[in-house]
């Protein structure tokens, strides 16, 4: 073989993050444990990564749900919602992803403090659907160093429901809420974290809530802050949240187009005046 043929096979199996696990975890929502060793030792709870399925995807963030630096992988949690996530759930054990840069972000604030005082802290973290992935690192943090955290986890149904029992392996008491009641409390997240406060009498010193997809870039405090550096964890109080969902809104859309060209371009169909590049 030739020395380009060398190189390039030598990329497709040196350098590329192979999946080492794939489950599925709730209707097209999928786990991967993800073959990055390098990733998996510097990880901390609340970082991310951003994925590149191959050498002409899109940079996909993806937050870390869970890491091994002794065995070398990262999971991250995917639901399908536009194309480039249905890619990627469409991959098999044993498939390889071209990019997988991290860990980025700043950790959750409380990985710098002292398991001491991390014991005597009462924290409450509220998560909704795919949102309870990151949410499992942190609560996991904070229990191998003697703190036990509440945690609310909210989905639709009771069949959308992610990581309950992997949740309760590590937190305090774990709350559910579903949409129509067909598990845990009947209503939203936040209904429920005012049930637990105003009427069963629990009391927090802080509530961590997890979101927002689109926010790479996202003012607060009435200044521009960029999530992969300064972030992704803000004060909630300053964040400017109509300007987020405004951004979040606008990526659905383009998603969404991506999605509809894929799907005639596997139907046969094809743009002869190039309006699908």
């Amino acid at each position: 073989t030739t020395e380009p043929e060398n190189r390039k096979r030598l990329n497709q199996t040196d350098s590329m993050y192979k999946i080492v696990k794939k489950e599925l975890l709730a209707p097209n929502i999928y786990l991967m444990n993800i073959e990055a060793p390098r990733v998996a030792r510097s990880a901390r709870p609340g970082q991310f990564v951003i994925v590149r399925l191959d050498e002409h995807g899109e940079r996909v963030p993806l937050t870390i749900s869970d890491y091994d630096a002794e065995q070398g992988w990262v999971t991250i949690v995917t639901q399908t919602v536009g194309y480039s996530t249905s890619k990627l759930c469409a991959m098999s054990e044993g498939d390889s992803l071209a990019d997988f840069a991290g860990p980025l972000g700043c950790p959750s604030e409380f990985v710098h403090e002292e398991p001491e005082a991390l014991r005597r802290r009462r924290i409450l973290f509220v998560a909704g659907g795919v949102g309870t992935a990151p949410v499992y690192p942190q609560v996991k943090w904070l229990s191998e160093r003697g703190g036990k955290a509440d945690v609310i986890i909210g989905a639709k149904n009771k069949d959308t429901l992610i990581l309950t029992d992997k949740m309760r392996a590590v937190a305090g008491e774990v709350f559910i809420a579903t949409d129509d009641g067909s598990a845990g409390f009947h209503g939203m997240v936040t209904d429920l974290m005012r049930d637990l406060i105003d009427r069963q009498g629990k009391r927090y010193d802080e509530v961590i809530a997890i979101g927002l997809c689109g926010a790479c870039r996202v003012t607060v405090g009435g200044r521009t802050r960029f999530t992969c550096v300064e972030g992704p964890e803000f004060d909630g109080h300053e964040v400017d949240f109509d300007e987020a969902m405004r951004r979040q809104g606008m990526y659905k859309t383009i998603e969404s187009r991506k999605a509809r060209m894929a799907q005639e371009r596997a139907e046969g169909h094809a743009c002869r005046i190039g309006l699908d590049r």
